[in-house]
This record gives structure tokens, sequence and C-alpha cells, in this order.
């Protein structure tokens, strides 16, 4: 084979010093009539061959021995543009064929999983669009039983449908975020008919996807209006595809702009949170309509977009996610994958899941499924050698048994995640660890009624945290200390102080859009601003503490509620009122025109409640 490529390379060689080939293309035709498949690495070695001699003729004395010589090399650069070209179609070539074989040969059951594993954007080799395309003329040749649904017409209707649906839509990915400017970036129900699928279902012609994202637009949910009937199997593959590319090109796009230095990629963050809710929502529908099959796809692709979010160096192992989702769509991701995510082996990516879902489930309030999330994360992470991932779960489990008032379970996991830290190097996780320890200390100090001096030395911990946090520029770490640094401080009665350290964690929640961090701020500076009898903004900051808390189905909502409650007895109903109407320009920039509203009837539900 070696030698029938050298006289190859050589015939092509002497045919171009004699003027005879005329272009690339017959270079291609010679290379693809005479080149094996599967043999590619020997004519890479018979390349290499035949060029070593002439690369040594370039730098001989001899004039012509050296022309010569440049013509042979230039003849070789064709010869090698036009291997590289074989490699590529050929490789195309085989990829269709590899795929072909799979679908025709798999159980009908199992034929949307490899669709879907070819589409797949963490696989070495993704389908491109022409190779879908050609992917489509492929099955539509392809022999089917009508009884083997989904057949090779299926999956071929769906993937060109799915083409030309996203041939529609491809060039307004971002078209909403002009229309509606800047200001309204982001997904939360706060936007409504603002955000990007109200705009998607004006672009689309296909009737089931200007349906379904108008009902996201909406409603930011998925509901019967959106998916009233049963989809095809060719509607649901166009749906799929579709989605997918909606998702990838967003995502991409938000990657690419230095919108806010500060905040990182908070808007890449909540694509794929918000697009993991939207694939989870339609699988619960699916279910519903008794299409486990399409139900199992949809979860599939959670998979995938969750997958490729964990491989991303700003994936939030210590949180900052909540500006993304409004409280339902999260709790149904939470709910959706605790059960699939189980079938799934222990890898760095379902362990950095795990920790997504268990800090999400601490946030409200669900305080023992986040320690079992933890715990699974913490187990998944060792097993994959994670040890970023395992030092965060520490964290993440000393922060629980905190909320649990579990504090010496809190201090044993923040010292050894301090301890594994320091050890991996790992200054993002030791800032965390620091923050934990103090922040666990605080607590139990606080129940054992301590000395003013005791109090003063577990605050060097969080001084620490916060000075590291700062030096290795983590926000969400940032974030965090700057809170427990001020919690702490609250309970020492420094109120100035503690007010100083809570704004500095507001501003950078804000920044991250962490909305349960941004509350929990609030809720402390309700309590310093109590301390110093400056009760309006007391009532000012417990009231939004109190509703951003809600709005995410925190059950820790009754906290700020509880001191609100007090301040209302304390001022009466008339001066109250008086308050929320002063600020009233501040609620509207935070919570907008319905929180604002609702801040009375919340406060009295909470006062019935009791």
């Amino acid at each position: 084979m070696g030698d029938r490529y050298l006289e190859l390379i050589d015939r092509i060689v002497t045919a171009t010093l004699k003027g005879q080939i005329r272009s690339k293309e017959q270079v291609y035709e010679m290379l693809q009539a005479d080149i094996e498949a599967g043999t590619g690495e020997i004519f890479e070695r018979c390349l290499q061959e035949y060029t070593q001699p002439i690369e040594a003729d370039l730098t001989a004395d001899d004039e012509m021995k050296q022309a010569k010589a440049m013509r042979k090399q230039r003849a070789l650069k064709t010869i090698q543009s036009e291997w590289e070209r074989w490699q590529q179609e050929n490789q195309d070539s085989a990829i269709l064929s590899t795929l072909m074989q799979a679908l025709t040969t798999a159980a009908p059951e199992d034929r949307l999983s490899h669709i879907l594993q070819a589409l797949d954007p963490n696989q070495p080799e993704v389908l491109t669009r022409d190779q879908v395309a050609d992917l489509v003329k492929m099955l539509r040749g392809a022999p089917s039983s009508q009884a083997d649904a989904p057949t090779s017409a299926d999956l071929a209707a769906g993937l060109a449908q799915g083409l030309k649906s996203w041939q529609q839509l491809e060039g307004n990915v971002v078209g909403w975020i002009y229309e509606q400017g800047q200001q309204a970036l982001g997904f939360g129900n706060t936007l409504e008919q603002r955000g990007p699928w109200s705009f998607w279902a004006k672009v689309t012609e296909s009737s089931h996807l200007k349906r379904l994202f108008a009902d996201l637009g909406k409603h930011q949910t998925i509901t019967p209006e959106g998916l009233p009937i049963p989809l095809t199997y060719p509607d649901w593959i166009e749906l799929a595809f579709t989605i997918q590319r909606l998702e990838l090109s967003l995502i991409a796009w938000f990657d690419k702009q230095p919108y806010d230095p500060k905040a990182g990629k908070r808007l890449s963050i909540a694509t794929f949170l918000t697009f993991a809710v939207v694939w989870s929502e339609l699988s619960s529908r699916f279910k519903q309509l008794g299409q486990s099959a399409l139900a199992e796809g949809c979860f599939q692709l959670v998979l995938q977009g969750l997958y490729q979010f964990s491989q991303q160096d700003y994936f939030p192992l210590y949180g900052g996610l909540f500006t993304a989702l409004s409280g339902e769509p999260l709790k149904t991701l939470l709910d959706y994958l605790d059960q699939p995510l189980r079938q799934v082996p222990n890898t760095q990516a379902k362990a950095r899941i795990l920790t997504l879902l268990g800090y999400s489930q601490r946030a409200l309030g669900q305080y023992r499924q986040a320690l079992q999330f933890h715990e699974r994360a913490l187990e998944s992470a060792r097993s994959a050698g994670d040890q970023r991932c395992e030092i965060a779960n520490l964290n993440h489990l000393s922060r629980t048994g905190v909320m649990q008032k579990d504090y010496d379970s809190a201090i044993s996991y923040s010292q050894r995640a301090l301890i594994l830290a320091r050890q991996a190097g790992d200054r993002v996780g030791e800032a965390n660890a620091l923050a934990n320890l103090g922040y666990s200390e605080v607590f139990r100090t606080r129940e054992q009624s301590p000395d003013v001096d005791q109090y003063e030395s577990i605050l060097t911990y969080l001084q620490q945290g916060l000075k590291l946090s700062e030096q290795v520029g983590d926000r969400p770490s940032q974030a965090l200390c700057a809170n427990s640094l001020g919690v702490a401080q609250v309970m020492l009665a420094q109120y100035p102080e503690a007010i100083a350290s809570l704004e500095t964690g507001l501003q950078i929640s804000q920044a991250i859009g962490d909305m349960f961090s941004q509350a929990m701020n609030y809720a402390y500076m309700a309590e310093a601003y109590r301390g110093l009898d400056t009760v309006d903004m007391a009532v000012y900051t417990a009231s939004l503490s109190m509703y951003l808390l809600y709005q995410i189905n925190s059950e820790q909502w009754r906290q700020p509620a509880g001191l609100l409650s007090i301040l209302y007895g304390q001022i009466g109903a008339e001066a109250f009122q008086e308050v929320l109407g002063k600020y009233r320009v501040g609620f509207l920039r935070q919570i907008g025109v319905d929180g604002f509203d609702y801040l009375p009837k919340l406060l009295a539900e909470y006062r019935q409640s009791l």
C-alpha cells in the first residue's frame, strides 16, 4: 500500500511538472480514485517520506536543482490541500454512513436517541447543517415499515422541517434584544411579553412552534394552551432541532459580548438554566399527553444542555442564578431532574449539576433535599476526581448545616473544605471555607451566649475570606463573604459596619443575578436599620427581602415578614403605608408595580398565618 501511494504522489507531481494538471479538481479526482478508506495514516507517511528529500534540495547550491525542487514543492502543496479536502469529505461520509447504519438497525424506540446523540453539542463530531441536509436525503431513500415509527421518512421529514424553521429564525436569534432595549435582558417573569419567546413566535411560520413560543411569552411556563395535542414524530423533531439551535446560538452570542464585565457570563448562565426548565416542562407535558418516547427525548436534551453548562469556566459552583428563573420553573427543574439523575453514572458533569440543584434547594428553604443533593454531588465529585467540586460541596454542606442549626456539623464541613482547598491550591474554595467557618462559629457562639471577645476572634475568618475572594475575583464568593461578615456584625450590634458589608454583598449579588443572596442581604440590613432605630429603611429593606424570597418560593420569606410585622405593629397601618409610598420609586425599580402592590397583601397573609 505504501509503494502504491508513493507511486501515486510521484505520478501527480510528474504530471504537474509536465503541465498536465490544469486544476486542483484533477488532483482531487486522482486521490479519490486511488486512496482506500481507512488507509489515511499510510498516505500521510508516504507524503512526508516523499517531501523530505525535496526539502533538502531547496537549499542545494545547484540553481537548476533548486528550481525543480520549488516546482515539486508547489505540486506537493496542492496534493496536501486536496488531501485535506478528501479527508474532510470522506470523514463526513463515514459519519453519515455510521449514523445511517445505527438508525436503520436500531429498534424503533431508540431511533430518536440516535438522532439526538448526533446533534449533541458535546460530541467531538457534531452534524453540520450540510450534513443534516445530506442525512435527510439518505433517510428519504431508506426503506422502512410504516409500523416501525418513527420511520426513516418521519426522521427525514422532521429534520427537513427543523432546517426550514431554523433558517427562518437564525437571523432573528437576538432580534428581541434590540427590539426591547438592553435594559430588558433576561428571562424572568418580570419581562413577560418582552422576553425572546413572543418575538420568536412572530418570526416562525411553524404553527406548533408559534403556539409554544406564544405560550412561553405569555405565561413563562408551558400550559396546555401551548401544547394542546400530541405531536407527530416529524413535528417533535422539528421542535427539538429548532429550540436546540436557538439555545446554542443565544449562548454563543452572549459568550462573546462584553455587555457587563463585572457580571461575567450572567446571561449565558440564565440561558442554560432557562432552556433546561423549558425542556423539563416539555418533557412533563409530553408525559401528560401519553408520549413517553418524546418525554424521554426532552430529558436527553436537558442533560445535553446541562452537561455543556457544567463544562464552562463560568459554571457557578457557589451560586448566582435566580435572576434567570421565576420560582415555579426553578422548582419544576429541581423536581424533574432528581429521579432521572439517579440513573446517570457518576461523572464530573453529574456532580456539578447536583451541586447546582443542591444550593438551589437550599435557597428555596428545602434543607433536607439540599443535603441529599450535596451528599450525592460529593460522592460523584470524588468518583470523578473533581476536587474543586468536592470542596464546593463541603462548603455547601456547611452552609446548609447552619440553616438547619446543626452548627457542629457546619464547622466540621467548613474545616474539611479549608484543609482540602489549601492542599489543592483552590483559593476560591479556601475563601468560601473561611467564610463558612466564621459564619458557622458566629451562629454557634450566639447560641452559647458568649462574650464580645469571642465574636471578635471569629470575625477574623470572615475578613480573611472576604479579602481572599476579592483577590481571586470570584464574585459569588465575594457576595457570600460580604454577607457573612455583615450578619456577624449585626449580631455584634456593629450596625453601621454591618450595613456597609451588606451593601457590598448586595451590589455584587445584583451584578451576578443571585436573587436569594440579594434578599438575604436586605433581610439583615433591615435588622441593622432596626438596631439604629431607622424605621423607614428597616421597613423598606425588610419589604424587599420578603417579596424577593417569596418570588423564588423560598420558605425564608417568613423571616423578614416577621420583622416587618413587628414594625407594622409599632408604627401602625397609616404610617406603614406612608413609608411604602415614600420609597415607591425604589420598590418599582427593584420589584415592579405588581410587586409593590402585592406587599400589603403578602404581609397580611403572613400575619393571618400566625
